[in-house]
């Protein structure tokens, strides 16, 4: 691959990572290239002037997982001096926006340099993807299949399953994935279990968000139980409603889990945990909490 590099020998290619399916870079790394004086401040009062400007497919902000997972695979965070709060990521197409509104004397010069390095970047990407054996047997009939292609070729190799299914006995495994997505939470978890019981207080009293338990009026889950966590942890609300029959998570209002056991059984007997897709089905079961949260 034909590298970029800048007068100081940086190469840009090194500078540009794969999230979420994307071709992008970090604020920190423009910054650099840019020579902004104060660094991500300079570019975050930029792109705040003119937010408009930046859709999601131009900038987005990376989530912890993401952060951590690309700090792991690489010395990003010790080589571009990241800061501790989560970075931005810029598509190719919000580079060339933050080169029209910044004004440094080397934004010109600078950001034709880094579309430069994203055309080598997908070169190099085509190139690697029609070498393997199973691409070399498909028509690649138009730009379009090209392009869905190179949309596919991920560095990031975990990725979220919709269904995941425990048998009899993977006891550990499920907690681990329910502990797992308790933890991707950074506002809130609602927690729908009629048979909770003080196991999911061991799971919670990690997290350092509001928790809110719906549960059917029971002898698992007593006043005095929740009186003693709060006690310590303050970060519980148990509403008694007989409304649920399923169990569910809901992570910061936005995401939905449909998971087939209560927390006390898990890995008892065969069961699935589902990340919920439909919008409507979401809103249906946010709304329904948010009813039963006014009447309380």
């Amino acid at each position: 691959m034909n590298e970029v590099t800048t007068k100081e020998n940086i190469k840009i290619e090194d500078m540009i990572y794969e999230i979420r399916g994307k071709q992008v870079m970090l604020d920190s790394d423009l910054a650099r290239l840019y020579k902004c004086k104060n660094g991500t401040k300079t570019i975050n009062l930029a792109v705040k002037r003119h937010i408009n400007r930046f859709p999601e497919r131009f900038m987005f902000q990376l989530t912890k997982d993401e952060y951590d997972y690309l700090r792991f695979q690489t010395e990003t965070a010790k080589e571009n001096n990241m800061s501790r709060t989560l970075p931005y990521a810029f598509t190719e197409q919000g580079v060339a926006m933050l080169a029209a509104i910044l004004r440094t004397p080397v934004a010109e010069e600078i950001s034709i340099q880094i579309m430069d390095a994203f055309v080598a970047m997908r070169k190099y990407i085509s190139s690697n993807l029609l070498e393997q054996k199973h691409i070399k047997n498909m028509v690649l009939e138009d730009h379009n299949k090209i392009k869905i292609l190179e949309d596919s070729f991920q560095k990031f190799e975990e990725k979220r399953k919709v269904t995941e299914i425990y048998f009899n006995g993977q006891i550990y495994d499920a907690y681990s994935k329910i502990q797992e997505i308790f933890k991707g939470a950074h506002k809130s978890i609602v927690i729908i279990d009629a048979y909770a019981d003080n196991t999911i207080l061991d799971i919670i009293k990690r997290l350092n968000i509001e928790v809110i338990i719906i549960t059917k009026p029971n002898n698992l889950l007593t006043e005095q139980d929740i009186a003693k966590y709060n006690k310590q942890y303050h970060n519980l609300i148990v509403y008694y409603d007989n409304t649920f029959h399923d169990r569910y998570f809901i992570i910061d209002d936005e995401i939905v889990y449909h998971c087939g056991a209560s927390i006390n059984r898990i890995g008892y007997k065969t069961f699935s945990i589902t990340l919920i897709g439909d919008k409507d089905v979401k809103n249906i079961l946010i709304n329904k909490i948010k009813e039963i949260d006014k009447e309380n």
